[in-house]
């Protein structure tokens, strides 16, 4: 579902993402992990049309995001770290209008929209307004949105940051369910090893724009001789503190919003 093959950007005479390669197969969760400003956004960016690669190749569902944008976007979801939703408008339709853009005919649309609110426990809140929600139900109707195309793959931004230990939990559960009934590929970026360790198939973890390691849970404690991801993590990428940009995630949410107005 996702070909990545020597990929790399840079710019000037920074390595942002150096020579990075990887598959994810249909159906998969995979995890991209990584310390702040090791690659990850950037590799998202290009993955999401967002930018265009230096060099190498990448492809979603055979097509490649530079020069198919239009068709690689109705193949994706995403939720970002940010807020996208309009708190001024409900949760039906915040919902609704996303069908629009996607072009989700009516009736069906109608449809999709009571099965998620219902999956994510939103249906008796669909005519409350957004920003009465608290942050646990903002992000569950982020990710029903998130799937209301059927998107073939839909990719995960940080979408547990500063959320209780249940509604984790719960959000996760949702999103496996979703993933074995609808086959909808996930590719989620998270700071929290426990949960990557609890949902993912497979990890990728990347440093100073490479991949350092590939493979199960298991695998990667194996060789780094651990007991737990966190500890893999750690001595994969070292102890030291890194710095990212706060606007980070505002930033792709802007060039998101953007790219649907080109």
């Amino acid at each position: 579902m996702i070909r990545v093959h020597e990929l790399v950007k840079t710019y000037g005479e920074f390595r942002a993402v150096d020579n990075i390669s990887f598959t994810v197969p249909p159906g998969e969760i995979f995890a991209f992990l990584g310390p702040n400003g090791a690659g990850k956004t950037t590799t998202i960016k290009m993955l999401t049309t967002l930018l265009k690669p230096t060099s190498g190749s990448l492809t979603l569902d055979g097509l490649s995001p530079a020069t198919h944008q239009t068709e690689v976007r109705k193949r994706f979801g995403i939720v970002f770290q940010d807020p996208s939703l309009d708190g001024d408008l409900t949760a039906y339709e915040n919902m609704d209008i996303h069908g629009v853009l996607y072009a989700v005919p009516a009736r069906l649309r109608a449809e999709r929209i009571e099965s998620l609110l219902k999956l994510f426990e939103l249906w008796d809140r669909r005519d409350g307004f957004v920003k009465t929600f608290s942050g646990g139900m903002k992000r569950r109707l982020e990710i029903a949105r998130g799937f209301l195309h059927t998107p073939k793959i839909l990719f995960l931004d940080e979408p547990t940051l500063g959320l209780d230990p249940q509604s984790r939990n719960q959000l996760w559960g949702h999103v496996k369910n979703l993933n074995e009934s609808e086959k909808t590929t996930v590719f989620l970026t998270t700071h929290y090893m426990d949960e990557a360790e609890r949902v993912a198939h497979r990890i990728a973890i990347i440093d100073h724009g490479k991949i350092v390691a590939q493979g199960t849970p298991d695998e990667l404690k194996t060789q780094t001789k651990t007991d737990s991801l966190e500890a893999a993590f750690l001595a994969l990428t070292g102890n030291s503190i890194r710095d990212e940009s706060a606007n980070a995630g505002a930033d792709n949410l802007r060039q998101f919003t953007q790219m649907w107005r080109r």
